[in-house]
């Protein structure tokens, strides 16, 4: 039965509502409830001759205890006055008090609960809740409190460096030199007065490949990886409010190393465990230093068994969760192989020794996690499993794809399940240690999906060495504390917000989108995968277009810098100005590479100063690094020597090396040289071997303009002259003199060119018999473009984003995620979890006018995300149509080789051709409908019979509307 008009508009209206919803900005930064121009009312924790006492009680957690002192500090940093602490909340109180605890371990909280003046039910019995609130007249002789309770130690903790970054503290002061925000008066408003808590359960970083960089940073500033290092550690995941760490383990052992580290971790609130190949709170370099025989179960079980019973004994007064199953050494696979039965006696053996040590309690009550990380995740499909209460820890593909995710019937499982992602890689098909490369959007639009899929146990990400991973990591964090607060519309604001917090306002949307600038670049290709032909120097202008990005990237952060307060500069280049500039010299060095390359070949004079310019790349670089070490006086020195050029296979070199280049030595003469855009070719290679040399065709709404280069060869100044055949031919150079090169503008006259083909050819005269001919041709269809994206230089190409968006729902819904993607944006397939598609033609589609002015069958490169079929059988399919014809299902995944894998990863993007046949000139509608969720479309081409290769692709074709 057909809707009725009035059915229709709600159904409408309701959907509206509901994607409103959905982009609502709700995410915000702390600092809300700091006033910064006080009233006679707001609390003066530090007020113009008053400041506040804060109250704590000496029989609340030590880790609480410690995080008031940091807070002590930290108002002492900002206004100058050190507030005094009592511990003794038994005396009568008076003045201003900042009341600090945890529920059950603070009388003063307890008191004020049985007055009715502060109500802690929101929070009590809650995982690590905590309410901010200023009381009036809480106890006698006190006319205001501000109260920091807690519903458990964390609780508490998160809500003291909640108001230490309000009042103008950044969680990176110490780890990347943030001052702090001066300010000689502070006040909270009155009626501050909220609650908060996570959503996901344990979140936190994972400290790995961490030589050579912080492992010598470590060295030389702490002497090890001991207690003195990871105290800043621990605070810093206490004012990132998180709460789980996996210890660097390359060639260390977290609890073996300094006794202190996993007593101290317990204090201040950090749950420990171990990587996903180092079970039951064992370190992998523990064995080696302590193990008995092969690392092999099937025949070392008795020596084994004990080694991990040391480790639940070790910790079993600690906070901690148990990493259960077994892989081989150094994180390779099991060398008994695919071994599911050995494995689940593995686990059963691991299990018992749980139940032996904790037998205060159940087992299914001690937090137990099995990481499906590489080969485990296929035992798990092949049908292994391990009790219910143990979480299950999904993984990405170590380039940033979630891999798969729980199913309806996995998501009741009491352990639930969490994942591991990664910021940081050590394997094939390449490395990537070195440097900031995931967008934010990436990592947005994986997480989400983790999140609505009810994978929230535990979030845990590979940050390498901590350093330069500060803005991703921050992001991560804050996200996993409530990923309901961030969307696709606000992550561009939490960008500005977080510039805000470490540079002050005024340049922080200019700084953000710095931050923005260098990760897509990366994002696009990871710096250690970038070659010279990587970037094409001969189509779309695609090297120059990037070397513009980049190098007005740079001007802007150049600029910005100038006019910061010299305070902020060393955060400055820690956070912005070195991993863009970085980037910059990796991506130049390679792009010089190329063009030193092509100049050798065609002997241009030119290829010694292209071979300068690698030197200067690679020199640019480490004086970069250099700058870096540098910064106060040393603080940082080594965090950034992780080699990244000159990598041959996955692994990086021992060192950076300088590429090798061509070098030329021209002869004391004028020698003429010709090469036409498009092409390596040059005359007069290009005629002795047979080959002319010719320029793309022009089309009306295609490329207005292609240029042909005479150069000399010799360093002799040569006079050259240039010619066209034809009046419909633009020439920007006729003639003149020629010491190194000149580039000839090529443009057409299509007023005077004729409907059809028009032929003609450029005659350039200079050294040399007989001088060079290009050809060239201009076609002007006899079909005029009325809308849509036209059809020229043999291609349309199409931005996802572009398309019209129809039929959305409440079920399934295409979102467009700003700054995902290599080129604009991207379409990501959206839906509620366990969906099923209908009828294809009644799903959501995106929708493009088209205009062709040829016929035939040509193809279609849908370029997508290199995301993975994260829900079991469902596949990541879409489908397409033209017009009115019925939709054709495409499986982006029909090939998924590892071949094919490691060549998306590398690539940033999936390229999925299928055919599109159209049959007459003119408009065409193209469709793309959604069938599974995580695709994630970034753009459209349509080879018409002259697209060329690239990287990126052709940027968008003229749209006519």
């Amino acid at each position: 039965m057909k809707p009725s008009l009035l059915q229709h508009c709600l159904l409408q209206c309701c959907l509206l509502l509901y994607c409103a919803l959905f982009s609502l900005q709700i995410y915000a930064l702390p600092g809300d409830y700091l006033a910064l121009t006080p009233a006679k009312a707001d609390f003066a924790l530090v007020g113009k001759n008053s400041q506040a006492t804060i109250l704590v009680a000496e029989q609340d957690h030590k880790g609480l205890l410690r995080a008031v002192n940091s807070l002590q500090q930290d108002i002492a940093r900002v206004s100058g006055k050190q507030l005094s602490i009592s511990y003794k909340v038994e005396a009568e109180p008076t003045g201003q008090v900042l009341i600090i605890g945890t529920l059950g371990n603070n009388p003063l909280l307890d008191q004020l609960a049985a007055a009715g003046k502060l109500d802690s039910s929101a929070i009590a019995g809650k995982w690590e809740a905590y309410l901010i609130q200023v009381i009036e007249q809480p106890l006698p002789g006190v006319a205001q409190a501000l109260v920091i309770a807690g519903s458990d130690k964390r609780g508490a903790i998160y809500g003291v460096f909640d108001l230490a970054e309000t009042l103008g503290v950044s969680p990176w002061h110490w780890w990347a030199d943030v001052p702090v925000i001066k300010r000689e008066q502070l006040y909270i408003k009155a009626g501050t007065a909220f609650t908060d808590a996570p959503k996901v359960k344990y979140r936190g970083i994972f400290l790995n490949d961490e030589h050579p960089a912080l492992t010598n940073w470590v060295h030389e500033k702490f002497g090890d990886y001991n207690s003195l290092f990871y105290i800043h550690v621990f605070e810093l995941l206490q004012r990132l409010k998180a709460n789980f760490l996996w210890p660097a383990m390359w060639n260390n052992a977290f609890a073996d190393d300094d006794p202190q580290n996993a007593v101290l971790a317990d204090e201040m609130g950090i749950v420990m465990s171990n990587s996903h190949h180092e079970p039951m709170m064992r370190a992998d370099k523990e064995w080696n230093r302590y193990g008995e025989g092969p690392w092999e179960y099937s025949t070392n079980r008795d020596n084994i068994y004990k080694f991990w019973q040391h480790g639940a004994k070790r910790h079993k007064n600690l906070e901690s969760i148990f990493t259960l199953g077994m892989r081989g050494q150094e994180d390779e696979p099991m060398s008994e192989g695919d071994n599911i039965e050995l494995l689940q006696q593995i686990v059963a053996d691991q299990r018992t020794i749980l139940q032996q040590t904790f037998t205060d309690r159940p087992v299914e009550t001690v937090p137990q996690v099995w990481a499906l990380y590489k080969e485990v995740q296929g035992f798990y499909e092949r049908g292994m499993r391990v009790p219910d209460d143990v979480t299950l820890l999904w993984a990405d593909d170590n380039f940033g794809n979630i891999r798969r995710l729980p199913t309806a019937s996995e998501r009741s499982r009491a352990g639930g399940a969490g994942v591991y992602y990664h910021f940081d890689y050590v394997g094939s098909p390449r490395s990537y240690r070195w440097i900031n490369t995931v967008p934010m959007a990436k990592i947005w639009e994986q997480m989400q999906l983790a999140w609505h899929y009810q994978a929230d146990r535990i979030w845990i990400v590979n940050v390498g060495d901590l350093k330069p991973m500060e803005f991703p990591i921050d992001f991560f964090l804050r996200m996993a504390w409530n990923p309901d607060a961030f969307n696709a519309n606000n992550l561009q604001q939490f960008a500005a917000d977080w510039a805000t917090q470490q540079f002050g306002p005024e340049h922080a949307t200019t700084i953000a989108e710095l931050i923005q600038g260098y990760t897509r670049h990366n994002g696009r290709r990871k710096p250690e995968a970038v070659e010279p032909g990587t970037y094409s120097i001969f189509h779309y202008n695609e090297a120059q277009r990037i070397s513009d990005e980049l190098a007005q990237l740079v001007a802007t952060a150049d600029k910005v810098q100038q006019q910061l307060t010299p305070k902020l500069h060393d955060a400055y280049i820690q956070l912005v100005a070195h991993p863009l500039k970085a980037s910059q010299a990796v991506y130049e060095l390679n792009r010089a590479v190329a063009i030193n390359q092509l100049h050798g070949a065609q002997g241009r004079v030119t290829t010694n100063y292209w071979a300068q310019q690698v030197r200067f790349w690679f020199n640019r670089d480490a004086e970069l690094t250099a700058q870096y070490h540098s910064l106060g006086n040393g603080r940082w020195n080594h965090m950034m020597s992780q080699p990244h050029i000159g990598f041959t296979y996955w692994r990086n070199p021992p060192a950076n090396l300088m590429p090798v280049v061509s070098v030329a030595e021209p002869m004391a003469v004028a020698d003429m040289g010709v090469a036409a855009e498009g092409s390596p070719l040059s005359w007069p290679i290009s005629e002795y071997q047979g080959q002319q040399l010719a320029l793309d065709h022009f089309y009306p709404h295609g490329q207005q303009q292609r240029t042909i280069e005479v150069f000399n060869k010799g360093t002799v100044p040569f006079e050259f002259s240039a010619k066209a055949s034809a009046d419909w031919v633009k020439l920007s150079h006729s003639s003149g003199q020629i010491a190194v090169e000149q580039h000839i503008a090529v443009s057409v006259d299509w007023s005077k060119a004729q409907t059809g083909l028009n032929n003609a050819e450029v005659h350039i005269q200079g050294t040399g018999w007989g001088g060079a001919k290009i050809q060239l041709a201009a076609i002007k269809p006899a079909t005029t473009a009325t809308q849509g994206f036209v059809e020229a230089d043999g291609y349309i190409a199409i931005e996802a984003a572009s398309g019209k968006t129809v039929a959305n729902n409440k079920q399934a819904w295409w979102l467009e995620i700003p700054g995902h993607g290599r080129t604009h944006s991207s379409m990501s397939a959206m839906t509620v979890p366990d969906y099923q598609p209908g009828a294809l033609k009644q799903a959501p589609y995106l929708e493009y006018p088209l205009f062709f002015h040829s016929t035939g069958t040509f193809t279609l490169h849908s370029i997508v995300a290199p995301t993975l079929d994260l829900v079991p059988g469902r596949g990541l399919r879409f489908a397409v149509a033209l017009n009115n014809d019925p939709p054709q299902l495409v499986d982006t995944l029909a090939d998924n080789s590892q071949q094919v894998w490691e060549k998306s990863v590398l690539d940033g993007v999936r390229i999925i051709k299928s055919p599109l046949q159209v049959t007459k000139p003119g408009t065409h509608t193209l469709r793309i409908y959604l069938v599974d969720p995580a695709l994630v479309l970034q753009k459209l081409l349509i080879d018409t019979g002259g697209l060329k290769p690239s990287y990126l692709g052709p940027q968008e074709s003229k749209r006519l509307r």
